[in-house]
């Protein structure tokens, strides 16, 4: 059962020094803002770059070491989730 607010699945696409880029699908990605929050396999990042198709954020040696986000290779599946503020925007500026 999924309990986020928004819950897709992504693909990395690479993850270099560092840096993890990550396709997500448009059900994501309408919710995502550079510096703004997703949540990555249940760890919540930071959005350092995004683009209409992928997302990046970095990683620190800290994350790497604590989470299993240092082990994603290209191609793997990844669990996302965006932050409930996008959630709560979306819903005041909708027309009644």
């Amino acid at each position: 059962m999924f309990t986020g607010i928004v819950r897709e699945r992504g693909r990395v696409v690479s993850f270099d020094d560092g840096q993890l880029t990550v396709e997500a699908p448009s059900e994501i990605l309408r919710y995502c803002v550079e510096k703004g929050s997703i949540t990555v396999d249940g760890v919540a990042l930071t959005v350092a770059e995004l683009t209409d198709e992928a997302f990046t954020v970095a990683l620190v040696p800290h994350t790497l070491e604590v989470t299993t986000l240092g082990a994603l290779e290209s191609g793997d599946p990844v669990n996302l989730e965006v932050d409930i503020l996008a959630k709560y925007v979306e819903r005041l500026v909708r027309p009644a």
